[in-house]
């Protein structure tokens, strides 16, 4: 009776205790949560990202590049590295949940001067003693309380972690890649512009050159246009530098060196934005990689504090060895020389100087960091998606008005030449126009790699095409709050912790 009422008490007490782990705490209020986007959106139809977002720009040799940096970044290569750490680590925490088994065989040889007598006295003798054993040890640790389980779990999230860090470091190399290429393409085409608007000023100045040969123009003019040239041409040695660095920061992200890195078109003409489109901000949630990583970190903190805390439980442990022991070798294996042991230990903390206590106050401070870093990582993804939308809406305004303007100035500046070779305008309007026309077209280059490398932005910030796997939520996300315009939200109260006791 009194055996079975002890299994019986053995029972209950696993049970119990196998219902420690506590849920992860939720961080979200509805206030984090915005019903909608507020930037401006060209169209109201869903058009989240595809994985290979990259072939939408219509550039062959921008997804070539891509697809080289994923292949060959080196920043990549450490993040996969990471990944296989944490495997590792996941594989040494899971190995807590089998025993410990090990194999031992030894042999002895032993000799000593012994009495032959009983007494001790009289004649003595050289005796030697051959021992041989062969056996195996077995140890292994109950998990009553559930330590090991929830250090498998933290080890579990933290790989999880560092596969949602490794899609943060992809997605960051091929918008990094594509920004490098482009940059690339505006540089080149400015230097385009730039060997075009000398060659415009050298024609002027061939105009202003045979005024001054006919007497019908001052050297001044003459001057004033030769600065123009020599200005325009000094432009064109510091685009050049930038092209080379851009190359070199392209070879980079590819990871090999930079010379001979071969980029094959001239401008920006060939690219297009494709145009991409959020759904609701909830949905943004689910597919940032970077969000995914804070929320599993989170978790694998939740895991330790469940760890720390199963930590203040008894620790048991059983042992069993058995084999054989023999003089001889060929008796070894008999039953008569077999040999065996089993045991249990049972040990609990009574003292230790408060090092359980402060484990587990760290853990718990940990998961408070946590905490903040997931609701940081929640407000940036939501930032970082309005900021884009903005980027593009403006820049897309502005490209429009910056060509309307270039428009004019091609027009004015081609009147202004023919009004001074005619004699009705003076050289002050031909600089002026011939000015704006240069600074405009330069201008509206810059503004058209801006537009493309915003829509590359509102790529990175919508996951890139990046879907997270339904089963690993642990964070449940709350229903927005609607956005009024009469009142600001009320700060986000801080989340209540989930309870820490068994």
């Amino acid at each position: 009776m009194n055996r079975f009422l002890s299994s019986a008490s053995v029972a209950m007490l696993a049970l119990a205790a196998s219902g420690c782990a506590t849920p992860v705490p939720q961080a979200l209020t509805p206030a984090d949560v915005p019903a909608e986007f507020t930037a401006p959106i060209k169209t109201s139809k869903q058009v989240w990202p595809q994985a290979d977002w990259w072939k939408s720009f219509d550039s062959p040799e921008l997804a070539g590049f891509v697809e080289t940096a994923q292949a060959n970044n080196l920043d990549l290569a450490a993040a996969y590295a990471r990944v296989l750490q944490a495997e590792a680590r996941s594989g040494v925490a899971r190995s807590a949940f089998f025993p410990q088994i090990g194999l031992s065989a030894g042999a002895t040889h032993s000799g000593a001067n012994q009495k032959l007598s009983l007494t001790g006295t009289g004649p003595s003798a050289y005796v030697q003693q051959d021992r041989l054993t062969a056996g195996l040890d077995a140890s292994y640790q109950l998990d009553l309380f559930g330590q090991n389980r929830a250090n498998f779990r933290a080890a579990q999230e933290s790989l999880r972690s560092s596969r949602y860090a490794q899609q943060v470091v992809a997605l960051t190399v091929e918008a990094n890649t594509a920004n490098a290429y482009l940059n690339v393409l505006a540089l080149r085409e400015r230097l385009q512009l730039a060997h075009r608007n000398v060659d415009a000023a050298n024609s002027v100045l061939k105009i202003i050159q045979a005024k001054v040969d006919n007497g019908v123009a001052s050297n001044l003019d003459l001057a004033q246009e030769q600065a123009q040239v020599a200005g325009q041409k000094a432009q064109i040695p510091v685009l050049e530098q930038q092209e080379r660095e851009a190359r070199y920061a392209l070879a980079l992200l590819l990871g090999r060196v930079p010379e001979g890195l071969d980029v094959k078109a001239k401008n920006m003409t060939a690219v297009s934005a494709p145009v991409v489109v959020p759904g609701m901000p909830s949905e943004l949630l689910a597919r940032r990689p970077d969000v995914a990583e804070a929320e599993a970190a989170l978790a694998s903190a939740h895991a330790n504090v469940d760890a720390a805390r199963a930590a203040f439980f008894p620790n048991i442990s059983l042992s069993a060895s058995g084999g054989f022991a023999s003089a001889a070798l060929g008796s070894l294996f008999q039953g008569s020389s077999m040999l065996y042991s089993a045991g249990a230990q049972l040990l609990q903390t009574i003292f230790d100087g408060g090092l359980l206590a402060s484990e587990s106050d760290l853990a718990k401070a940990q998961q408070m960091e946590l905490i903040a870093n997931y609701r940081s990582a929640v407000l940036n993804a939501f930032s970082d998606t309005e900021t884009a939308l903005g980027r593009v809406s403006s820049l897309a305004e502005q490209e429009r008005l910056v060509d309307e303007q270039v428009r004019n100035a091609t027009e004015a500046f081609r009147i202004s030449q023919i009004q001074y070779r005619e004699g009705v305008a003076d050289l002050l309007a031909v600089l002026q126009a011939q000015q704006t026309l240069f600074t405009s077209e330069d201008t509206l280059a810059q503004i058209r790699l801006a537009q493309l490398q915003a829509s590359v932005g509102l790529y990175a910030a919508l996951g890139g095409g990046w879907v997270q796997e339904a089963e690993a939520n642990t964070q449940i996300i709350p229903t927005p709050k609607p956005v009024t315009q009469a009142s600001a939200p009320a700060p986000a109260a801080a989340p209540t912790p989930a309870p820490q006791q068994p």
